[in-house]
Protein backbone atom coordinates (compact mmCIF):
# COMPACT_ATOMS: atom_id res chain seq x y z
CA UNK A 1 0.00 0.00 0.00
CA UNK A 2 1.27 2.76 -1.30
CA UNK A 3 0.90 5.77 1.55
CA UNK A 4 0.16 9.64 0.83
CA UNK A 5 0.24 13.21 2.14
CA UNK A 6 -2.70 12.76 4.66
CA UNK A 7 -2.66 11.20 8.29
CA UNK A 8 -5.85 9.15 9.17
CA UNK A 9 -5.77 11.55 12.14
CA UNK A 10 -6.40 14.85 9.53
CA UNK A 11 -8.51 12.51 7.58
CA UNK A 12 -10.94 12.07 10.66
CA UNK A 13 -10.95 15.38 10.86
CA UNK A 14 -11.76 16.30 8.06
CA UNK A 15 -14.95 13.79 7.59
CA UNK A 16 -16.02 14.45 11.02
CA UNK A 17 -15.96 18.54 11.15
CA UNK A 18 -16.61 19.05 7.62
CA UNK A 19 -19.17 16.45 7.56
CA UNK A 20 -21.24 17.79 10.65
CA UNK A 21 -20.84 21.55 9.88
CA UNK A 22 -22.35 20.56 6.44
CA UNK A 23 -25.02 19.23 7.33
CA UNK A 24 -25.65 21.92 10.01
CA UNK A 25 -25.70 24.74 7.84
CA UNK A 26 -27.98 23.12 5.16
CA UNK A 27 -30.25 22.80 7.79
CA UNK A 28 -30.06 26.09 9.43
CA UNK A 29 -30.06 28.47 5.60
CA UNK A 30 -32.83 26.22 4.72
CA UNK A 31 -34.87 26.61 7.86
CA UNK A 32 -33.71 30.42 7.76
CA UNK A 33 -34.77 31.41 3.88
CA UNK A 34 -37.79 28.55 3.83
CA UNK A 35 -36.46 27.29 0.73
CA UNK A 36 -34.16 23.99 0.10
CA UNK A 37 -31.63 26.14 -1.68
CA UNK A 38 -29.18 25.41 0.70
CA UNK A 39 -29.56 21.50 0.42
CA UNK A 40 -26.61 20.68 -1.51
CA UNK A 41 -24.05 21.99 1.58
CA UNK A 42 -25.10 19.12 2.96
CA UNK A 43 -24.19 16.59 0.48
CA UNK A 44 -20.58 18.73 0.28
CA UNK A 45 -20.13 17.66 3.99
CA UNK A 46 -21.25 13.76 2.88
CA UNK A 47 -18.47 13.84 0.25
CA UNK A 48 -15.91 14.72 3.01
CA UNK A 49 -17.05 11.90 5.34
CA UNK A 50 -16.73 9.72 2.06
CA UNK A 51 -13.11 11.00 1.51
CA UNK A 52 -12.15 9.96 5.45
CA UNK A 53 -14.29 6.65 4.67
CA UNK A 54 -12.38 5.52 1.65
CA UNK A 55 -8.79 6.04 3.68
CA UNK A 56 -10.39 3.62 6.07
CA UNK A 57 -11.54 1.39 3.95
CA UNK A 58 -7.90 1.12 2.05
CA UNK A 59 -6.10 1.24 5.29
CA UNK A 60 -8.00 -2.01 6.64
CA UNK A 61 -8.39 -3.78 3.01
CA UNK A 62 -4.66 -3.55 2.65
CA UNK A 63 -4.44 -6.34 4.78
CA UNK A 64 -5.42 -8.51 1.95
CA UNK A 65 -9.26 -9.42 2.78
CA UNK A 66 -10.04 -9.77 -1.14
CA UNK A 67 -14.02 -9.54 -0.86
CA UNK A 68 -13.83 -8.54 2.99
CA UNK A 69 -13.70 -5.01 1.38
CA UNK A 70 -17.98 -5.06 0.53
CA UNK A 71 -18.77 -7.69 3.25
CA UNK A 72 -17.09 -5.02 5.65
CA UNK A 73 -18.18 -1.87 4.35
CA UNK A 74 -22.09 -3.26 4.12
CA UNK A 75 -21.79 -4.04 7.65
CA UNK A 76 -20.30 -1.09 8.54
CA UNK A 77 -22.84 0.89 5.88
CA UNK A 78 -25.59 -0.51 7.93
CA UNK A 79 -24.60 0.35 11.60
CA UNK A 80 -24.45 3.33 10.00
CA UNK A 81 -28.06 3.62 8.85
CA UNK A 82 -29.30 2.07 11.98
CA UNK A 83 -27.36 4.85 14.24
CA UNK A 84 -28.97 7.47 12.03
CA UNK A 85 -32.64 6.59 12.31
CA UNK A 86 -32.14 6.02 16.13
CA UNK A 87 -29.80 8.81 16.41
CA UNK A 88 -33.21 11.05 15.06
CA UNK A 89 -36.01 8.98 16.93
CA UNK A 90 -33.55 9.59 20.34
CA UNK A 91 -33.47 13.51 19.07
CA UNK A 92 -36.91 13.99 18.68
CA UNK A 93 -38.60 12.07 21.53
CA UNK A 94 -36.16 13.46 23.93
CA UNK A 95 -36.54 17.02 22.43
CA UNK A 96 -32.99 16.80 21.34
CA UNK A 97 -33.18 17.69 17.76
CA UNK A 98 -30.43 19.71 16.98
CA UNK A 99 -28.18 17.37 18.73
CA UNK A 100 -29.64 14.52 16.35
CA UNK A 101 -26.44 13.94 13.45
CA UNK A 102 -24.06 14.12 17.10
CA UNK A 103 -26.07 11.13 18.66
CA UNK A 104 -26.11 9.31 14.84
CA UNK A 105 -22.36 9.86 14.82
CA UNK A 106 -21.96 8.66 18.83
CA UNK A 107 -23.63 5.71 18.17
CA UNK A 108 -22.56 4.58 14.83
CA UNK A 109 -19.12 4.58 17.02
CA UNK A 110 -20.39 2.07 19.43
CA UNK A 111 -21.89 -0.30 16.83
CA UNK A 112 -18.65 0.33 14.91
CA UNK A 113 -15.98 -0.82 17.53
CA UNK A 114 -18.69 -3.48 18.78
CA UNK A 115 -18.36 -5.12 15.19
CA UNK A 116 -14.55 -4.50 15.28
CA UNK A 117 -14.50 -6.24 18.53
CA UNK A 118 -16.29 -8.88 17.37
CA UNK A 119 -14.40 -9.26 14.03
CA UNK A 120 -10.77 -9.01 15.87
CA UNK A 121 -11.53 -11.34 19.06
CA UNK A 122 -14.43 -13.26 18.26
CA UNK A 123 -14.16 -14.29 14.59
CA UNK A 124 -10.63 -14.41 14.96
CA UNK A 125 -9.49 -12.10 12.41
CA UNK A 126 -6.55 -11.22 13.41
CA UNK A 127 -6.02 -7.34 11.98
CA UNK A 128 -4.20 -5.00 13.90
CA UNK A 129 -6.31 -2.23 13.01
CA UNK A 130 -9.95 -3.82 12.58
CA UNK A 131 -11.54 -1.94 15.38
CA UNK A 132 -10.09 1.74 14.37
CA UNK A 133 -10.80 1.18 11.02
CA UNK A 134 -14.40 -0.48 11.36
CA UNK A 135 -15.74 2.06 13.68
CA UNK A 136 -14.32 4.69 11.64
CA UNK A 137 -16.21 3.46 8.71
CA UNK A 138 -19.66 3.41 10.73
CA UNK A 139 -19.50 6.70 11.43
CA UNK A 140 -18.53 7.83 8.58
CA UNK A 141 -21.14 5.67 7.01
CA UNK A 142 -23.72 7.55 9.44
CA UNK A 143 -22.37 11.32 8.06
CA UNK A 144 -22.62 9.64 4.78
CA UNK A 145 -26.18 8.79 4.95
CA UNK A 146 -27.92 12.26 6.70
CA UNK A 147 -25.94 14.00 4.85
CA UNK A 148 -27.32 12.97 1.80
CA UNK A 149 -30.87 12.45 3.19
CA UNK A 150 -30.93 15.98 4.29
CA UNK A 151 -29.93 17.22 1.00
CA UNK A 152 -33.10 15.02 -0.37
CA UNK A 153 -35.29 16.05 2.15
CA UNK A 154 -33.91 19.89 2.71
CA UNK A 155 -33.50 19.08 6.90
CA UNK A 156 -32.55 16.79 8.94
CA UNK A 157 -35.61 16.49 11.25
CA UNK A 158 -37.11 13.64 12.39
CA UNK A 159 -40.57 13.98 10.58
CA UNK A 160 -39.02 14.91 7.21
CA UNK A 161 -36.31 12.05 6.71
CA UNK A 162 -39.15 9.65 7.73
CA UNK A 163 -41.44 10.98 5.16
CA UNK A 164 -39.31 11.93 1.81
CA UNK A 165 -36.35 9.74 2.32
CA UNK A 166 -37.82 6.62 4.38
CA UNK A 167 -41.22 6.53 3.41
CA UNK A 168 -40.38 7.41 -0.18
CA UNK A 169 -37.98 4.55 -0.55
CA UNK A 170 -35.35 7.05 -1.42
CA UNK A 171 -33.47 5.70 1.51
CA UNK A 172 -32.54 2.21 -0.40
CA UNK A 173 -31.04 4.47 -3.18
CA UNK A 174 -28.80 6.55 -0.82
CA UNK A 175 -27.63 3.24 1.19
CA UNK A 176 -26.25 2.39 -2.36
CA UNK A 177 -24.64 4.99 -3.95
CA UNK A 178 -23.77 6.16 -0.39
CA UNK A 179 -21.90 2.60 0.08
CA UNK A 180 -20.42 2.67 -3.28
CA UNK A 181 -18.79 5.74 -3.52
CA UNK A 182 -17.00 5.10 0.13
CA UNK A 183 -16.37 1.11 -0.82
CA UNK A 184 -15.84 1.24 -4.79
CA UNK A 185 -12.27 3.48 -4.71
CA UNK A 186 -10.05 1.72 -3.38
CA UNK A 187 -11.57 -1.73 -5.29
CA UNK A 188 -11.28 0.47 -8.20
CA UNK A 189 -6.87 1.29 -7.31
CA UNK A 190 -6.17 -1.91 -6.06
CA UNK A 191 -2.90 -3.64 -6.98
CA UNK A 192 0.61 -2.71 -6.11
CA UNK A 193 0.65 0.63 -7.56
CA UNK A 194 -2.47 1.76 -5.51
CA UNK A 195 -1.31 5.28 -4.14
CA UNK A 196 -3.74 7.36 -1.51
CA UNK A 197 -3.73 10.37 -3.93
CA UNK A 198 -5.48 8.44 -6.83
CA UNK A 199 -7.70 6.41 -4.67
CA UNK A 200 -8.62 9.63 -2.96
CA UNK A 201 -9.65 11.83 -5.59
CA UNK A 202 -11.39 8.64 -7.20
CA UNK A 203 -13.65 8.58 -3.79
CA UNK A 204 -14.21 12.54 -4.60
CA UNK A 205 -15.13 11.97 -7.95
CA UNK A 206 -17.59 8.78 -6.45
CA UNK A 207 -18.78 11.23 -4.11
CA UNK A 208 -19.76 13.85 -6.12
CA UNK A 209 -21.67 11.35 -8.61
CA UNK A 210 -23.64 10.27 -5.71
CA UNK A 211 -24.32 14.01 -4.93
CA UNK A 212 -25.70 13.89 -8.31
CA UNK A 213 -28.13 11.35 -7.41
CA UNK A 214 -29.33 12.70 -4.94
CA UNK A 215 -29.84 16.14 -6.23
CA UNK A 216 -32.05 14.26 -8.55
CA UNK A 217 -34.03 12.73 -6.04
CA UNK A 218 -34.32 16.45 -4.10
CA UNK A 219 -36.07 17.48 -7.45
CA UNK A 220 -38.87 15.11 -6.75
CA UNK A 221 -39.32 16.26 -3.16
CA UNK A 222 -38.83 19.67 -3.61
CA UNK A 223 -39.50 20.82 -6.46
CA UNK A 224 -36.44 20.87 -9.83
CA UNK A 225 -35.64 24.65 -8.95
CA UNK A 226 -34.50 23.93 -5.62
CA UNK A 227 -32.61 21.18 -6.36
CA UNK A 228 -30.20 23.15 -9.17
CA UNK A 229 -27.73 24.14 -7.02
CA UNK A 230 -27.28 20.38 -6.02
CA UNK A 231 -27.23 19.30 -9.44
CA UNK A 232 -24.61 22.03 -11.04
CA UNK A 233 -22.09 21.47 -7.76
CA UNK A 234 -22.41 17.85 -8.13
CA UNK A 235 -21.52 17.76 -11.97
CA UNK A 236 -18.66 20.55 -11.77
CA UNK A 237 -17.41 18.34 -8.94
CA UNK A 238 -17.13 15.39 -10.78
CA UNK A 239 -15.71 16.52 -13.56
CA UNK A 240 -12.85 18.22 -11.98
CA UNK A 241 -12.19 15.28 -9.38
CA UNK A 242 -12.58 12.85 -12.72
CA UNK A 243 -9.98 14.41 -14.60
CA UNK A 244 -7.56 14.36 -11.44
CA UNK A 245 -8.16 10.85 -11.55
CA UNK A 246 -7.44 10.21 -14.39
CA UNK A 247 -4.22 12.27 -14.40
CA UNK A 248 -3.55 10.24 -11.75
CA UNK A 249 -3.62 6.79 -13.49
CA UNK A 250 -2.00 7.81 -16.44
CA UNK A 251 0.97 9.24 -14.27
CA UNK A 252 0.73 5.65 -12.01
CA UNK A 253 0.63 3.76 -15.27
CA UNK A 254 3.52 5.55 -16.87
CA UNK A 255 5.25 4.80 -13.48
CA UNK A 256 4.90 1.37 -13.38
CA UNK A 257 5.67 0.94 -17.37
CA UNK A 258 9.38 2.52 -16.55
CA UNK A 259 10.55 -0.34 -13.97
CA UNK A 260 11.29 -2.24 -17.03
CA UNK A 261 9.11 -4.55 -19.22
CA UNK A 262 9.35 -8.59 -18.01
CA UNK A 263 12.00 -9.85 -20.09
CA UNK A 264 11.38 -12.69 -22.80
CA UNK A 265 14.03 -15.26 -21.93
CA UNK A 266 15.03 -16.07 -18.22
CA UNK A 267 18.30 -15.74 -17.70
CA UNK A 268 20.65 -18.99 -16.63
CA UNK A 269 22.59 -18.30 -13.58
CA UNK A 270 26.64 -18.94 -14.31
Amino acid sequence: MAEGDRSPGSLLGIGVIGGLIGIYLANYLNMVTGTAWFSFIAALGAILAVFWGADAVRRVASYGLGTGVPSIGLLSIGAGQIAVLLGLAIGKFAGLELADPIIALILAAIVGIVNGVMARRVIKMNIAIMERSMTEIAMAASIILLGFSTAIAGSFAFDQIMAYVVASGFIIMVFIVGGMAMLHPFNACLGPDERQKRTLNLALSTGFLAMLVSGIAAGAINGVPAAVPTLIVAIVGWIIYYMRFWADTKQDAAAMLSTGLIPKEEEVMT
